[in-house]
């Protein structure tokens, strides 16, 4: 496939959480686009792995060690970023996890741990590859969410409260950038199979039962995610800024049809 029309070739691209998952497959695209690929992510052993494949392939790709959550850590990543390849062009802020308990219960160190990386590390992110961007007077920061943030997931802990946080930072971050030509953007994923969920879907019917609530009666993949964040990242994308898109295959349109009427629809009945 040929994905020059992109306009990413020789562009340097940062993606965090980049070991696994929605990064990984951000990370290959972006790499098979053309672009200089840094892969972030405190698993820096999952992201050299990764690094080897593509360059061998003949593509840049960097493997960086970096906890998001930590000033000092992503200072240190954007420096050895730039060292090796110059001004940053895009961020994908993906990096991101879950510690599930009822809000009555949860630990307060857990909800201020998944704040901390999932929200926080996104601003710490930003303002560090942001900077060249600004003075640049163009990027893009491509900021990864979750359907969790316009609707919430009971029982998650601060996972809702942290993504729905992402949109407003996202849309604030496009407010105070924009005019200096940086644009930032959010990615809502809806069900999406990685290896953290690999396990549900060993289970008989988990898999038809989850495809049946989407309009386009499929569970997602990474790629799926990444495509929309190749988009978003490139010029193609000009004049798309402080925007929200939930790529979800339509979940989030089949509330009607989940509720039962007899003789007119069949998902409620499934």
């Amino acid at each position: 496939m040929n994905n020059h029309w992109l306009g990413l070739a020789q562009k340097v691209c940062v993606v965090t959480g980049a070991a696994s998952g929605i990064g990984a497959a951000v990370a290959r695209s972006f790499a098979e686009a053309g672009a200089a690929v840094a892969l972030l992510d405190r698993d820096v052993a999952g992201c050299e792995i990764l690094a080897h494949k593509l360059t061998i392939q003949g593509h840049r790709a960097l493997a960086v060690a970096c906890d998001t959550s930590n000033e000092s850590s992503v200072a240190q990543a954007a420096a050895k970023v730039q060292a090796a390849w110059g001004d940053c062009h895009a961020l994908v802020n993906n990096a991101g996890f879950l510690r599930a308990g009822d809000l009555d219960s949860v630990s307060l160190d857990d909800w201020n741990a998944v704040l901390a990386v999932n929200l926080t590390g996104y601003l710490l992110c930003a303002r560090a590859f942001a900077k060249p961007m600004r003075a640049a007077g163009v990027g893009s920061i491509v900021n990864v969410a979750s359907i969790s943030a316009c609707f919430p997931q009971a029982r998650s802990g601060a996972y809702s409260a942290s993504k729905s946080g992402v949109l407003l930072l996202s849309r604030q971050m496009a407010v105070e950038w924009g005019a200096e030509g940086v644009r930032s953007n959010v990615i809502c994923p809806g069900m999406i199979r990685t290896a953290l969920s690999a396990k549900f879907y060993e289970e008989p019917g988990f898999e038809a039962k989850r495809a049946a609530v989407t309009a386009s009666r499929r569970v997602g993949e990474p790629q799926d995610i990444a495509d929309v964040a190749l988009f978003l990242a490139s010029p193609r994308s000009a004049y798309v800024n402080g925007a929200e898109l939930l790529v979800d295959g339509g979940m989030s349109s089949m509330l009607m049809d989940m509720v039962p009427r007899p003789g007119f629809n069949a998902t409620a009945q499934g």
